[in-house]
């Protein structure tokens, strides 16, 4: 098994066309063909369906499509390591954070840190935890801002707690406050219309599972945004949504903020890699300014 024809297989496993994965690699469509043929003879097994020129992974594809994956992040993480100069002029950072992280942590220290190492281009992955998860575990990102728990199925990775932020319930300042006023509890909210976040958000998971404990289901007007869209959604009246204290200070004009009453919800901000391979040394120089060792 060659490492090119494992570049070439997944070229072809995320195109699902063998000339765009050539194009894509910059190679011959014949050549890349002739590399995908050899592998499977390597591997003893079909990795590909071929019917009526469509191309689907077979059993055996699915299977070495995450581990292939992996091993070609690991070489370019290898490759980048030993690239980067004493120091540390050149080389990148792939970090993920989530969308109140992105706009209330973040911008001051990426400041510093493009400050004292110009020469490290920053890669930023602005998404909910859970899909931050999955990308760590895909070796697509070296660092990631999460909010613990991890999910029962996350992968092996280390963690630093760095904050702990409150959430708060956000509406539009055209409308009468939600429950009538004051701070609410969130048994209060019950029969509140909703603005909710698309699924890989950890704040969808914890405002369905606070909204049960509390004895009701919560009642969607409109879910499936991202952050940026859920604000616009409730500064446009259409129903409440749960937030991070730190996301209003930065969303404009037109939304109100309400503290909810009793057990406030809050939520842990970590800073998370994978456990069995370490970071560059780019992303450790990250992880010290973000961690403050």
């Amino acid at each position: 098994m060659q490492f090119q024809q494992l570049v070439y297989f997944v070229a072809v496993a995320e195109t699902r066309h063998f000339t765009r994965a050539a194009e894509r690699e910059h190679v011959a469509q014949p050549s890349l063909s002739q590399q995908i043929k050899a592998l499977e003879r390597e591997l003893g097994a079909e990795l590909f369906s071929r019917a009526r020129g469509n191309i689907a992974l077979t059993d055996a594809g699915e299977a070495l499509l995450p581990l292939a994956r992996r091993i070609l992040a690991d070489a370019d993480t290898a490759r980048l390591e030993v690239q980067e100069l004493a120091q540390l002029r050149r080389g990148r950072v792939r970090l993920g954070a989530t969308p109140s992280v992105c706009t209330g942590l973040l911008p001051a220290v990426l400041r510093a840190f493009h400050t004292a190492h110009p020469g490290i281009e920053l890669l930023i992955e602005e998404s909910g935890s859970l899909d931050l998860v999955r990308e760590l575990a895909r070796g697509v990102l070296d660092l990631a801002l999460i909010a613990l728990p991890l999910p029962p199925s996350a992968p092996a990775l280390t963690t630093v707690e760095l904050l702990t932020e409150d959430l708060v319930v956000v509406s539009s300042a055209d409308l009468p406050p939600p429950a009538g006023g004051g701070e609410p509890s969130i048994a209060d909210l019950r029969g509140e219309p909703m603005v909710m976040f698309r699924h890989g958000y950890d704040l969808r998971d914890l405002t369905v599972g606070a909204c049960r404990a509390a004895g009701f289901e919560p009642v969607f007007t409109v879910e499936g945004g991202e952050m940026d869209a859920v604000l616009g959604f409730v500064r446009a009246g259409l129903g409440i949504a749960v937030v991070p204290a730190m996301v209003v200070d930065h969303a404009g004009p037109g939304l109100r903020a309400t503290r909810l009453a009793g057990s406030p919800l809050r939520r842990t901000i970590a800073l998370a890699h994978r456990t069995d391979v370490a970071p560059p040394r780019a992303a450790r120089e990250l992880k010290r300014m973000l961690v403050g060792d």
